[in-house]
């Protein structure tokens, strides 16, 4: 036996692997990113964005119909980093953040900053760490 084996979930919420982009928003910068997978209580996400622990950050993202049970929906998340893995050699981080609320979005509001985020990004001075302040 190895020590895989004997690990106990301690999760309490059902884990989806989900690979979406989304909006990092951590005081005034502004990030972008995308999901390795997501619960009602926490995400899992990778960004060039430097987070520290315990730092309040929103997600703004679309939450998939395998989630809503309905149809797609932009979504904004408020929760607190728990684990930041800081990478080195300017490549991307994995970030945990635990979910303490989410609202969903009118589509107007969600395409705005979607646009906002893309135009910042292209007209950056290197998209390959697209953190705006």
């Amino acid at each position: 036996m190895n020590a895989d084996s004997n690990r106990v979930e301690r999760r309490a919420a059902q884990r989806f692997e989900l690979h979406l982009p989304l909006t990092i928003r951590f005081g005034e910068r502004t990030s972008v990113g995308f999901t390795q997978n997501l619960s009602s209580r926490g995400i899992f996400f990778y960004s060039e964005a430097d987070l520290p622990d315990g730092a309040v950050v929103e997600l703004t993202f679309t939450m998939p119909s395998e989630i809503t049970l309905g149809d797609s929906m932009p979504v904004r998340c408020k929760g607190r980093v728990l684990r930041p893995a800081c990478s080195q050699n300017g490549q991307r981080s994995g970030i945990a953040v635990y979910l303490d609320s989410y609202e969903y979005l009118p589509a107007e509001e969600y395409e705005t900053l979607c646009q906002f985020v893309r135009i910042s990004i292209a007209s950056g001075e290197d998209a390959r760490h697209p953190v705006h302040r």
